[in-house]
């Protein structure tokens, strides 16, 4: 058996940055925000909060609203011909 190497942000370092006067900072507003079933969200990582964030993969990828679970919502992607699901934190997402 082979052993996986690398943590869940490993090559992200460009990706996943913010700028360094805005290091830490986040909107309250952002991290509350309300989305309905249906809502076209793009995935954007707010790098200042790790809880609910998604797969570094799928940054910047469009998809739909289908639900919510706790406060978190489940977002329908296509990726290449599969469709996915995702469970993301509204901080991570941005209305199309």
């Amino acid at each position: 058996m082979t052993q996986r190497i690398g943590r869940f942000r490993r090559k992200t370092r460009s990706k996943m940055r913010k700028n360094p006067a805005n290091k830490g900072k986040f909107s309250i507003k952002n991290y509350l925000a309300e989305f309905k079933e249906g809502d076209r969200v793009v995935l954007k990582a707010e790098p200042a909060i790790q809880k609910g964030m998604y797969f570094p993969r799928f940054h910047g990828r469009e998809g739909i609203v289908v639900g919510k679970q706790g406060s978190c919502y489940e977002i329908k992607i296509k990726d290449i011909k599969k469709e996915k699901l995702l469970i993301v934190h509204p901080v991570h997402l941005k209305r199309v």
